[in-house]
């Protein structure tokens, strides 16, 4: 394990107060919205049936299956839930403690930091489980430093995990903008999301690990092919990127990424970019699609309203993208870097949807969608039995 940045002790405590600091930053480059398609709105769609699979958590933010048929959910405020047969066990799989003496873990003093945006996050399943039983979690901790990101590695027991070791430290982590998604690509290699946690140009220096992709082996060292020498950083000028899907036949790696929201007055432009291996995306120095050829566009982007996205999978030749604040499961067909459609499934307008705020798509053994709503996160409407896990059988 290595500290690769460390994150100031002090930071910013509320959006507000972050956002005073950027008055006097340098006006990014606005480009256009490169899709040439205006959204759908299917609050009802047709040729879906949406059932409730489990029901009572608490802000759950990634969903795993494991080969053996059972699943995992983590919950932000640092639980990770076991479902057997799709009974949901009382008694967490996991628990990550923020006080000594309160973890589910032995002895390793995971002292979470479960405030604003902050907690548990992302879950990933080694590849070779069956003879490596190992599930991979990123969270948000508070330390004598300060508080950062880091991704631990724990034993899968049954009914439940013991910790194994810290897999990647010294992510920079805040109340805000901590990226969190991982997941293992069809090379083995795992994945995270990392946000710029309010530095703005933290996105763009190398040498810190905020506002990336980044890329390591299951045991945490650094691939030979990673673009930058001993560094796990594979893309780098994200903000605040949320979501990672590969496309299973092509297997091009795909995100989804979080606009601003109130930098340099601006409050949308949320992405969908295809990660290139070492390649720049843009933020802060540009924002939308503007054709500079320094800078990936992204295949996708809302200027108009704040969407944000979220968790997201590929899915009967579709990719489907869980979204916060808009309250839709977005549907976007995609032909390489074009996109030909797109979907707001269960959205009534630009701003709700009947099921609220929806955090991760997952695709499913048995073949259907699965999705987590994220009512009870503080920022949502909480409806009866939330949050909930939804299965969706989707036709043909």
């Amino acid at each position: 394990m290595i500290n690769w940045y460390q994150v100031p002790a002090v930071f910013a405590m509320a959006v507000t107060l972050v956002l005073s600091t950027l008055t006097h930053a340098k006006d990014p480059v606005v480009g256009p919205k490169p899709q040439h398609v205006k959204d759908i709105f299917l609050p009802t769609p047709l040729g879906i049936r949406v059932e409730t699979w489990i029901t009572g958590l608490e802000a759950p933010w990634s969903l795993v299956f494991l080969p053996d048929g059972r699943a995992l959910v983590s919950e932000r405020p640092g639980r990770i839930r076991l479902i057997t047969d799709g009974r949901l066990a009382e008694t967490p799989y996991a628990v990550f403690e923020t006080a000594p003496g309160a973890s589910s873990l032995g002895n390793f003093f995971l002292n979470l930091f479960a405030s604003g945006e902050g907690g548990l996050m992302g879950l990933a399943v080694h590849p070779e489980f069956s003879t490596k039983p190992y599930i991979y979690a990123m969270y948000t901790w508070r330390g004598s430093g300060g508080v950062r990101n880091r991704i631990v590695r724990l034993r899968d027991r049954g009914s439940n995990a013991t910790f194994d070791k810290i897999v990647l430290g010294g992510v920079p982590g805040a109340l805000f903008h901590n990226g969190g998604r991982i997941a293992f690509g069809p090379d083995g290699m795992l994945y995270a999301t990392t946000g710029e946690i309010f530095e703005m140009q933290m996105a763009q220096d190398l040498a810190a690990l905020g506002g990336k992709v980044l890329r390591i082996d299951p045991e945490g060292g650094i691939p030979g092919d990673n673009p930058f020498a001993g560094s796990p950083v594979w893309s780098f000028g994200h903000r605040n990127p949320q979501g990672l899907a590969w496309h299973p036949k092509t297997s091009t790696l795909y995100q989804s990424e979080h606009g601003p929201s109130g930098e340099f007055g601006f409050g949308a432009y949320d992405e969908i970019n295809i990660i290139e291996k070492g390649r720049n995306y843009g933020w802060p120095q540009v924002v939308g699609a503007p054709a500079r050829s320094l800078y990936v566009d992204p295949i996708a982007m809302w200027p108009e309203t704040s969407v944000p996205p979220a968790g997201m999978t590929f899915h009967k030749d579709a990719l489907y993208v869980a979204t916060l604040r808009s309250e839709a499961l977005i549907r976007l067909r995609i032909d390489g870097q074009r996109v030909l459609s797109i979907e707001r499934l269960f959205a009534k307008n630009q701003h709700s949807g009947i099921l609220g705020r929806i955090r991760d798509a997952v695709e499913g053994p048995d073949g259907r969608l699965y999705i987590l709503t994220s009512n009870r996160d503080g920022r949502g409407s909480p409806r009866p039995g939330d949050d909930k896990i939804l299965r969706l059988t989707i036709g043909n």
